[in-house]
């Protein structure tokens, strides 16, 4: 009988090889691959519909099963299409059916990390200055976690003194160079402990990746164990890197990112980047980061910052400020798929960022079947694989199905060879970007699921493998569903977010101290991590600003800005249900904003009216301004902003009228108004024609927007001038306020890091309402505190200290973050300490 079975499982696998070396072998064949896109997802469609509809479409074509069989590589669930072994002539006949966008060739697509800046066209550095403009006079600052000085994304040769404008400094002890020419360290709250570092030296990987991302220099050959590999780049390479440590693993602290913004102002940076915010709009005067960029513009500086990982709601961006770019996170034409190969010869598509290859095939087992029983643990508890409720013996060397995402560390102490997870959004288009984890592992969807275990348990001898891939992604860019949305919670006058750039699975810099998965013990260190959030799309913004600095040197913050929002790409509404509020005035386009034509200008005053006009005034308003401005009887729409919102009670009809001017910065030319508005507005721009004589002159307009009551949440519109050359377009949005919600206003101490990399995602919940100092947490989960401590993986010494880390550290807390995971009381009962790190700061409000 065992030699039978020996023989039954050699034969399965031979089998599963033959499988998977059928497509290389049709790839010899007349037949290429091709994606057949039909456009997005119906809303609320079953996945398993669409698959259905992909194989009848292919067996109407081909003429059999069999033939479908052979052809169908990917049917997609995220959005409608999918991939498929063709000859051109068929093809050709599906990209002439009803309901096809596009037949798409499946060329050989070499990945070029960041493979963001070449996605939107942003040319490499010219060696002889060219197209670079003066990057080395520009100086990126960025508030985050610190940053890995060693990096070869920091490396300085080639490099120049920096420029005589600079006034900053290095930390002591810390090494800086000719590309990172300043780094600072804040800690204003309690002592650094492990695995924090009392420099500027980034420990968490956050502070390297968004540093890297906006103006690290190029690397070639950059990835993350393969995935991802090409040239790693910022936007601005030859530019120069300031790093204000702001952040811990306990948050970053609002007295430490003032001062941050203190000395970045007086350390002459040109632009500074933020990749943190808070849960929720603060008011002005309690939102360091408000005041803080509102000094910066003054002195001339613009500051981009994250828009916030608390979508897809409405009205949850947190970074809401008129003198501040406000940055959604959106897709690139690139995604990462782990898919599961069962020994019945089935794949069920998965998504993680898998830097693993499994040699062959491993045991199968559903945790629901490999119970702790010892330890008292039932199938209904095993089956969401928490720590210390798997039985070792039973997953030792095997690929264990999870009923739920999960960091993974219960897989690794037990021994397992990987794992695979299942959550009810991976078939939907709110499942729309990649984890690490610290084994083999990825996220299929429920149906998926279900068939995985029913296969599991139905044979003898189950096996299955992982496999990773690297596919182009046509529906980019798309706005993801973790980026806040908006209208704003406060002043919804002015159209927030401002632009959406790259933030789903950025390639960049990391710190070798810091964990790249989702699992903190997870021992791996790499100096290339794929990581995504608006943390990630923020940088993106902050280089294609200093891009633009370097070739308009003189611009001000505001026309820079301006410049980024009306050259932006236009968004497809049908890919975007939000529309404006999701993706702001478009998709950036660095190389076009260097020659925008018109600029919309905003200067201190303009912001003082616009403080004013939401009630800002007197003692408050000067501790703002610095000076003894005045308030005007400007009205909040009539900011010189480069987007038009206008609110509108329901059922009231809309009559309102903006005022905007406009600076011309090209030359001799004269501008035509565009109009695009759906029916049930009529949107009249006057006057319709703009001339110029040159540049710096400027010239006013007005525009009327009328109808009736509206009964849909948005109208999109957009207002377009053009000279034959430039076109500058700014959207217009009509919308119905909603019922005003209460905001509370609390000391504000801590902020958050904008990514999505996130302690939620390891099932980490609340037993009462928590509050670490200045966050609200919203949750209601059951939280096990644990007095056990961690223990650090990285040992040795850093350049700037004597002695790092002793075994056992103290307890320590790490940031919320956003995450797609759904939690459930029940996943969290019956479980051990061990796994869980304590929240040694925490005040339990009762």
């Amino acid at each position: 009988m065992a030699v039978m079975m020996k023989w039954s499982s050699s034969l399965l696998f031979s089998l599963l090889i033959a499988l998977l070396l059928v497509p290389s072998a049709l790839c010899q064949s007349d037949k290429k691959i091709h994606v057949v896109y039909m456009g997005a997802r119906v809303e609320d469609g079953v996945p398993a519909v669409s698959s259905l509809h992909h194989n009848t479409m292919l067996e109407n074509a081909l003429g059999s099963t069999a033939a479908v069989e052979e052809s169908l590589i990917y049917s997609y669930k995220s959005f409608n299409g999918f991939a498929a072994k063709l000859t051109d002539e068929e093809a050709a006949r599906f990209a002439g059916m009803e309901g096809v966008v596009s037949v798409i060739p499946n060329r050989v697509f070499k990945l070029h990390t960041t493979r963001s800046w070449d996605f939107m066209g942003l040319p490499r550095m010219q060696k002889s200055g060219g197209s670079s403009g003066n990057q080395g006079d520009i100086i990126v600052a960025l508030l985050d976690t610190g940053v890995w000085p060693e990096s070869e994304s920091f490396g300085d040769e080639g490099f120049g003194p920096p420029p005589a404008k600079w006034k900053g400094s290095c930390a002591a002890n810390f090494t800086c160079n000719n590309k990172l020419i300043g780094a600072r360290y804040y800690h204003s709250e309690g002592t650094i402990s492990d695995p924090d570092v009392s420099s500027p030296r980034d420990s968490e990987g956050h502070g390297s990746h968004t540093a890297s991302t906006a103006a690290g220099r190029e690397v070639s050959g950059a990835s993350f164990y393969g995935l991802g590999e090409g040239v790693a780049r910022g936007a601005v390479p030859g530019a120069r890197i300031a790093m204000y440590k702001v952040c811990w693993s306990d948050g970053c602290y609002l007295a430490d990112i003032l001062a941050a913004f203190d000395d970045a102002i007086a350390d002459g940076v040109d632009v500074i980047s933020v990749s943190l915010g808070f849960d929720s709009p603060l008011d002005y005067f309690d939102d360091p980061i408000a005041i803080g960029s509102f000094h910066a513009m003054k002195h001339g500086i613009l500051t981009s910052n994250s828009a916030g990982n608390s979508g897809p709601g409405p009205r949850t961006i947190s970074n809401i400020t008129p003198w501040t770019v406000s940055v959604a996170a959106s897709s690139i034409d690139r995604t990462f798929f782990a898919n599961v190969v069962l020994g019945n010869g089935r794949t069920l598509t998965g998504i993680s960022i898998n830097g693993f290859v499994m040699n062959g095939t491993y045991p199968l087992i559903y945790a629901g079947n490999a119970a702790n029983v010892s330890a008292g643990i039932g199938p209904e508890t095993s089956k969401y694989c928490h720590v210390d409720t798997l039985n070792k013996d039973k997953v030792r060397g095997k690929i264990v199905i999870c009923d739920t995402t999960v960091a993974g560390s219960s897989i690794v102490e037990a021994d397992g060879a990987g794992y695979i997870m299942s959550d009810r959004d991976a078939s939907t288009i709110f499942f729309d970007n990649a984890f690490s984890y610290p084994l083999p592992a990825t996220v299929i969807g429920l149906d998926d699921a279900a068939a995985a275990i029913a296969y599991s348990q139905s044979t003898e001898n189950p096996f299955a493998t992982i496999v990773s891939e690297t596919w182009r992604d046509i529906t980019a860019p798309r706005v993801v569903s973790f980026s806040s949305r908006g209208p704003s919670l406060l002043g919804g006058d002015i159209l927030k977010p401002d632009i959406t750039a790259p933030g789903v699975s950025i390639l960049a810099a990391w710190s070798p101290m810091s964990s790249p998965s989702v699992d903190a013990e997870d021992p791996r260190r790499v100096n290339y991590n794929i990581i995504s959030g608006t943390s990630m799309s923020c940088p993106h913004v902050s280089g294609a600003a200093a891009y633009v600095k370097a070739h308009r040197p003189t611009w001000s913050p505001s026309a820079i800005k301006s410049a980024l929002m009306t050259t932006a790409a236009a968004m497809d509404r049908r890919k975007n249900y939000d529309a404006e509020f999701a993706y702001g005035a478009g998709h950036i386009d660095p190389v076009k904003a260097v020659d925008p034509g018109l600029v919309y200008e905003a200067f201190e005053q303009d912001y003082v009216d616009y403080l004013c006009s939401h009630g800002y005034n007197g003692t408050n308003l000067r501790l703002v301004t610095g000076d003894s401005s005045a308030c005007t009887r400007r009205r909040a729409m009539d900011l010189n902003y480069p987007s038009f919102s206008l609110p509108v009670q329901d059922g009231h009809k809309v009559e309102k009228t903006f005022y905007r001017t406009v600076t011309n910065v090209a030359g001799k030319s004269t501008y035509r108004v565009k109009v695009n508005a759906p029916a049930g507005i009529e949107v009249a721009v006057q006057p319709a024609e703009l001339s110029f004589a040159a540049a710096g002159e400027r010239r006013s307009f007005r525009v009327a927007v009328k109808g009736g009551a509206i009964s849909q949440t948005i109208i999109s519109a957009e207002i377009v001038w053009t000279d034959g050359t430039h076109v500058v377009r700014s959207p217009l949005v009509v919308y119905t306020r909603w019922r005003e919600l209460i905001v509370s206003v609390i000391p504000n101490k801590m902020y958050q890091l904008h990514t999505t990399r996130s302690w939620d995602f390891m099932g980490l919940s609340l037993t009462r309402s928590v509050r670490c100092p200045g966050r609200h947490h919203r949750r209601r989960h059951r939280f096990r505190f644990s007095s056990t401590s961690t223990e650090s993986i990285f040992h040795g010494r850093l350049p700037e200290q004597k002695l790092i880390f002793a075994q056992g550290g103290p307890c320590r807390t790490h940031q919320e973050e956003r995450s797609p995971v759904k939690l459930s009381t029940d996943r969290v009962s019956n479980m051990g300490n061990r796994g869980y790190l304590c929240v040694r700061t925490a005040n339990i409000m009762e």
